[in-house]
């Protein structure tokens, strides 16, 4: 009997083979550059929004002259306001965006969240404490002492979570961040209640808000704000290490604890001069992510710009709204963030495994 000798693949079918997977990852990176443009052309819609929508109607003329620094009539006068208004919210949204992905990177945690992990309140009761105990009134040392705040918050946090077996789980993470968020808001009624001179402007700022920016404000806190983005936005490489676990990064070659370090530098950075200039305004970390990786994916090299683009889309979009359900009058986009905010937690809680991404 003659045995027949084994087929021969055909010319070509290795390499048929080899590129099965190529169309899918086309139609992926084709997906997210369209994802990309929606979301560019969304935000820019938004902004224009933003500009013409108030307590006081605008036209177009008036617009554009209050963009060019016009304040003759009261509609330009309100444009040149708003300006600021919609560039604040747009740099707070888009850092309170990305930090949230970034900390949910570094902790592997579906619910990390600066407001969540107590990051936004530390920050606050910091800036608090320094004005009540210290009588402090730079700008500029709101901000530096945000961010020791919220860098000192964090290290806090970690500690409690990595007491007991287990280490730091995402859930001990999310249950002492929450604790101490609850024990600082706490902290901070009660260094404000017996101090009238300053009860009125702290609640205020607590509530969290961007109606009283300027461009002078705005001009201090950007440096922090742009050596947080540069730092988390460099994290992206090593957050798709440290997703893989711990063990697989270091073999990789990736020194885990100054991956974990420097992204988390990036986080605090953002936080604490956000939470500086707007006040803790909670919720836009947490769910921007998830919204995040539902349009690209979890690489953060696409994860984190996203983040930073939709968050940045989310509080213009709250601000919008804020000015329109209470007319004449207007909502500080921290309600309106807890708002929208609230359900989409339950959501991710009963979607997700709490244990890590």
């Amino acid at each position: 009997m003659s045995h027949s000798s084994p087929r021969r693949p055909a010319r070509g079918s290795s390499l048929r083979s080899a590129t099965i997977g190529a169309p899918p990852r086309r139609r992926s990176l084709e997906a997210r550059g369209l994802w990309l443009i929606a979301v560019l052309a969304g935000l820019a819609v938004l902004c224009a929004l933003s500009v013409s929508i108030g307590t006081r109607a605008v036209g177009w003329q008036e617009i554009w002259a209050g963009l060019g620094g016009a304040t003759d009539t009261i509609g330009e006068a309100a444009v040149a306001k708003r300006v600021p208004r919609t560039l604040l919210a747009a740099l707070a949204g888009a850092a309170l965006g990305l930090s949230g992905a970034v900390m949910q990177g570094v902790t592997r945690n579906p619910l990390a969240d600066p407001g969540i992990l107590g990051v936004n309140m530390g920050a606050a009761l910091a800036v608090v404490l320094g004005i009540a105990w210290f009588g402090m009134v730079s700008f500029t040392a709101y901000i530096w002492v945000a961010v020791a705040g919220a860098a000192l918050t964090v290290a806090f946090v970690y500690a409690i979570a990595s007491v007991g077996p287990g280490g730091a789980t995402p859930l001990k993470l999310a249950l002492s961040g929450v604790a101490t968020s609850v024990a600082f808001s706490s902290f901070i009624t009660g260094v404000v209640l017996p101090r009238n001179d300053i009860a009125g402007g702290v609640r205020s700022w607590q509530i969290g808000g961007v109606g009283g920016a300027s461009f002078a404000g705005i001009t201090e806190v950007l440096p922090v704000l742009f050596a947080g983005f540069v730092l988390s936005l460099l994290s992206a490489k090593r957050l798709n290490s440290l997703a893989l676990g711990d063990e697989l990064a270091a073999g990789l070659g990736e020194r885990v604890a100054l991956a974990r370090a420097t992204s988390a530098a990036g986080a605090v950075l953002l936080c604490g001069a956000t939470t500086a200039i707007c006040g803790p305004i909670g919720f836009v970390g947490l769910a921007v992510p998830h919204l995040c990786r539902l349009l690209v994916g979890i690489d953060h090299r696409w994860l984190l710009p996203f983040s930073a683009l939709v968050g940045a889309g989310l509080l213009i979009a709250a601000d919008v709204l804020g000015r329109v359900v209470a007319r004449p009058s207007e909502m500080d986009v921290g309600i309106i963030t807890a708002f929208l905010g609230a359900p989409i937690f339950i959501w991710i809680v009963r979607r997700q495994r709490i244990r890590a991404l």
